[in-house]
């Protein structure tokens, strides 16, 4: 009867033990992500003049603010879409020509 008792408390322990556990970590809860449409959004100082645009047009409307070639603003405008982040073309008297994710 000892040893029934003993491995009756051995199992109520181990399953506190892994409740408490489980309680404590908690769910897994996935980082955001970034989603590539090929979409961006064109900024000039704190107005957007571009809304979910495809990159192309965004960097020839970029660009031709800026007075630089497309070709880079095109590049830049692929990183946007891919990582979410905000990228200065350049900056005029407006405020900074930005390209932002959708």
């Amino acid at each position: 009867m000892n040893n029934m008792r003993k491995t009756g408390a051995g199992i109520a322990l181990t399953g506190s033990l892994l409740l408490a556990g489980g309680a404590l970590a908690g769910p897994a809860v996935a980082a955001p992500t970034t989603v590539q449409d090929g979409l961006v959004n064109v900024a000039v100082g704190d107005v957007t003049i571009l809304e979910d645009v495809n990159i192309g047009v965004a960097a020839e409307v970029a660009a031709n603010v800026c007075g630089v070639e497309v070709g880079p603003v095109a590049v830049l405008g692929e990183a946007v879409d891919s990582s979410g982040e905000t990228r200065t073309v350049c900056t005029n008297n407006q405020g900074p020509v930005t390209l932002q994710q959708n």
